[in-house]
């Protein structure tokens, strides 16, 4: 049942003022929370909601501003709950009227809201952040680049992956109560140990034979399991056995391979780094104006496409969320191959024409020089605001974390325009006091 956050008057306790009465209201965080369209977010998540059955529901303005605190603060959902309660100014932003001595929710509460309103309802929210940079998100230039946004998996291999299933075919026998002939975990064990040596000249070839050793165990008990379980349980299952099926069969030339069980969507990404060759997630583009570095797009993609044809979708998703149109997109050589989007214009780095003058040459270079502001961009979202590693599920929690680490950036960026903002009115005060107060007739 949907409950709403009520503003009521507030109240001094017994031993004297509350103590969000006491919070500095120039805090950039409290100016935040003043000028976000709440009531936005009340209207649009409350269809989600029941309006008369089930418990009271966690207020919406709450959950949402959790989730952007998270993201700010770069914090797990359990982190954010307990910082939340120890930080007043936190509590004041997530719409508390009194300073409140229990968690604001359970931890888990922020994984249903998620799932709740999906990607569609956290893209309102990124949306949000854009609007409230008003006319500086109107430029007519932006910057696109890629970046890959990793899953939380460890680095696959195929042993990894066969051991894998092995264990899940047996702990679902057991569950089952399926007597099984044998689970061969005292020979699995050993062949994890040969695998480990698969690097070595003299060992690779014992290494090799223990990877084919688990694959037909592997196959073993699938089908063991395929003729002793009941309809009902393969009818279930059947999904799972089709993949378990797929990972024993793959090779490693074959594309499209499975990279983890838990998820399955992952694909290998080679962006040509020295330090890491291959990264294993969803491949990301990001959109940012040229010189404010406002985050206007943040799309994921679920296959591994070329650069060039994520552009149109890319900047339609720009354009939702501004009003002018995008005049030109300045892009680094993996677009090459593309030079128009519609009506925008795709800027390469490349030699200068014969026929250019020496300012047409300054200006294109300054340009394509710009152009690499966005790389620190997508380095401070990955290290600053929880694009490094995906800890959500599946290829909807590609698409929020993504958004809500884009968003991050951006409330980031309105934060520190707030707090230079502070600055420049209080030595503007001081100056005033120190030349009018100067210029001052003496009094009789």
């Amino acid at each position: 049942m949907l409950s709403k956050l009520e503003a009521g008057p507030t109240q001094n306790t017994l031993f004297g003022e509350d103590l969000l009465l006491q919070l500095d209201p120039r805090d950039p965080l409290l100016q935040l929370a003043a000028v976000i369209p709440w009531s936005e977010f009340d209207e649009a998540f409350a269809p989600h909601y029941s309006a008369s059955q089930g418990r009271p529901s966690i207020p919406i303005r709450r959950l949402v501003g959790l989730l952007m605190l998270k993201q700010l603060e770069n914090l797990s959902d359990e982190q954010v709950v307990v910082q939340t309660k120890r930080n007043p100014y936190y509590q004041a932003f997530c719409g508390a009227q009194q300073f409140e001595r229990a968690l604001p929710c359970d931890a888990t509460e922020l994984v249903h809201f998620r799932k709740r309103i999906g990607a569609a309802g956290v893209k309102k929210i990124f949306q949000m952040s854009v609007r409230l940079h008003g006319k500086a998100a109107e430029e007519a230039e932006v910057h696109i680049d890629t970046t890959v946004q990793e899953k939380n998996i460890t680095y696959p291999t195929d042993s990894k992956l066969a051991i894998k299933i092995i264990n899940r075919l047996n702990k679902l026998a057991k569950a089952e109560g399926i007597q099984q002939r044998r689970t061969y975990a005292k020979e699995v064990k050993g062949l994890r140990l040969a695998c480990r040596h698969f690097r070595h000249v003299k060992k690779r070839s014992k290494a090799k034979k223990a990877l084919k050793r688990l694959r037909t165990i592997a196959g073993t008990l699938l089908r063991e399991l395929r003729r002793t379980l009941p309809e009902a349980v393969l009818t279930r299952e059947a999904e799972r056995f089709a993949l378990y099926e797929r990972v024993l069969l793959q090779k490693k030339t074959d594309k499209d391979k499975i990279y983890s069980l838990h998820e399955p969507q992952v694909y290998c990404v080679a962006k040509g780094k020295d330090h890491k060759q291959y990264e294993y997630g969803a491949k990301a583009s990001v959109v940012s104006t040229a010189q404010r570095g406002i985050i206007l797009a943040a799309v994921h993609h679920e296959e591994n496409v070329y650069d060039g044809h994520t552009l149109p979708g890319v900047l339609n998703q720009a354009q939702r969320v501004r009003e002018k149109p995008i005049a030109r997109a300045v892009c680094d050589r993996g677009y090459r191959g593309v030079s128009q989007v519609g009506d925008t214009a795709i800027i390469l780095p490349k030699p200068p024409l014969k026929r250019d003058t020496r300012y047409q040459r300054d200006k294109k270079r300054q340009r394509c020089r710009r152009r690499a502001a966005i790389e620190p961009l997508i380095g401070h979202l990955k290290s600053d605001f929880r694009l490094a590693r995906n800890y959500l599920k599946g290829s909807v929690g590609d698409d929020i974390n993504l958004l809500m680490a884009a968003t991050a950036w951006n409330l980031k960026k309105w934060l520190k325009h707030f707090f230079w903002l502070l600055i420049l009115a209080a030595l503007w005060v001081q100056w005033i006091a120190l030349h009018v107060g100067t210029q001052m007739p003496p009094t009789k």
